[in-house]
């Protein structure tokens, strides 16, 4: 789980990165950016990136992405990861601690990012935060799977194909990460994909140099793979279930939530939900997760299914007379979830959880509870819908218009405009 915890004031950190950087490249590069953000508010492109996603929930436990960095262009898989903001990449600076990736480490532009740009003072927990080396700008992202990358930001070209037929090749920051410590969910990629809500974000990036709208989203297809885009091209929004994203939060939140068994209220109300990408599975905090197992259990007393204890794919996994093959064997005895925001609207928003958005079938055939208890893994009373939830629906972050959506899609294939019909 890659759920960005904060971000270390200040790394300490000089580097011999053996990159030579002039303050007028930095001049150039901080002009640019203001100028792409005024141009963006007088004449947004009406266009989209789509990109395809690869991986699954499991048997793999990961999605990734391919992006295309440098001139020439390189490819890289990231983790797509709505739960954090900087995009960064193992880098070749030289590289003091990295894991084995499916490509050699990046080899950073000599484009460094300097210490008083917008751009750093956004990746700062504090305004008066010092610039001991002011000519780059030292970063370090921790996530809540005890995961890190230390760093400088860089900029380099990431290419894209838009929708409107546009091939584009804008300069962004990213993150030249020299020293990785894997999480507990490690996964073997080049890097992360941030696409929070932040300034750093890739999609806020491309927003400010006026190529699409400040809008992210992804279709994670239970059968693997999916898409994830940029902008608002390739859906209807009359279609899209949507609910008011929290500004109290600095992750993508639609706030409180009941939890509803089988369409009855469980009890379980006031559940704060952030949705998160770059998670596998779903978590409820622990009186609400301890409530939905004793449900569920009472739910399949008489039911052909007992609780495999000698299968510790997840936490809690149920055999039947003979090895499952797939959820359709099993969906029947399972009741669907959803969570209920109240949004301080006229209705109510439901994100609804069938039960092959909340099981999976272990390697052993049998099915396994893919909601996990989330106080145990240091989540506190955050709930998160995680990867497993999300499958087969388009789920959309506006950063624009401040909501959250999600509606049924067909996953499957990548879409080219909103009149497309997967939705």
């Amino acid at each position: 789980m890659r759920r960005e915890k904060g971000v270390v004031v200040l790394v300490l950190v000089a580097l011999l990165l053996g990159i030579s950087h002039s303050s007028s490249a930095s001049d150039r590069g901080w002009k640019s950016m203001l100028s792409g953000a005024t141009s963006s508010a007088v004449n947004p492109i009406g266009s989209s990136a789509v990109f395809p996603i690869y991986g699954d929930v499991y048997p793999k436990g990961f999605y990734y992405v391919q992006l295309n960095i440098g001139q020439p262009s390189r490819p890289y898989f990231v983790d797509p990861d709505t739960g954090s903001d900087l995009t960064w990449l193992q880098c070749d600076a030289p590289c003091r601690r990295c894991s084995k990736g499916p490509h050699p480490l990046y080899r950073p532009s000599n484009d460094l990012v300097a210490c008083k740009d917008p751009l750093c003072a956004s990746l700062h927990s504090s305004a008066d935060y010092k610039c001991e080396n002011p000519e780059q700008c030292d970063y370090e992202v921790e996530y809540a799977d005890e995961g890190s990358s230390l760093g400088v930001l860089v900029r380099d070209n990431l290419s894209l194909n838009l929708t409107n037929g546009m091939r584009v090749s804008p300069r962004l920051a990213i993150g030249c990460g020299y020293d990785q410590i894997p999480g507990r969910s490690n996964h073997p990629l080049d890097g992360v994909l941030g696409l929070g809500k932040g300034k750093t974000s890739i999609v806020s990036q491309l927003h400010s140099q006026g190529l699409v709208r400040n809008v992210v989203g992804h279709c994670l297809s239970g059968r693997g793979g999916g898409f994830l885009f940029f902008g608002d091209e390739i859906y209807d929004s009359s279609r899209v279930v949507w609910s008011p994203m929290s500004r109290d939060y600095l992750h993508y939140s639609p706030g409180f939530a009941e939890l509803i068994l089988g369409g009855k209220a469980t009890g379980y109300k006031n559940l704060l939900v952030i949705f998160d990408s770059g998670s596998s599975y779903t978590y409820l905090n622990s009186q609400a997760y301890q409530g939905l197992v004793s449900l569920l259990r009472k739910e399949l007393n008489g039911k052909p299914l007992k609780e495999a204890l000698e299968d510790h794919t997840l936490p809690l996994c149920w055999k039947g007379k003979k090895p499952f093959k797939s959820i359709r064997d099993v969906k029947k005895y399972f009741k669907p979830l959803a969570l209920s925001f109240s949004n301080g609207w006229r209705a109510k928003s439901r994100f609804e959880i069938p039960p092959e958005s909340y099981l999976i079938i272990s390697s052993k055939g049998n099915a396994c509870l893919g909601i996990l208890n989330g106080t145990e893994v240091g989540l506190q009373n955050y709930n998160i819908i995680g990867d497993i939830s999300m499958q087969d629906k388009m789920v959309i972050y506006d950063n624009e218009k401040q909501v959250i959506g999600w509606v049924s899609a067909n996953c499957d294939r990548l879409p080219t405009s909103k009149t497309d019909d997967i939705m």
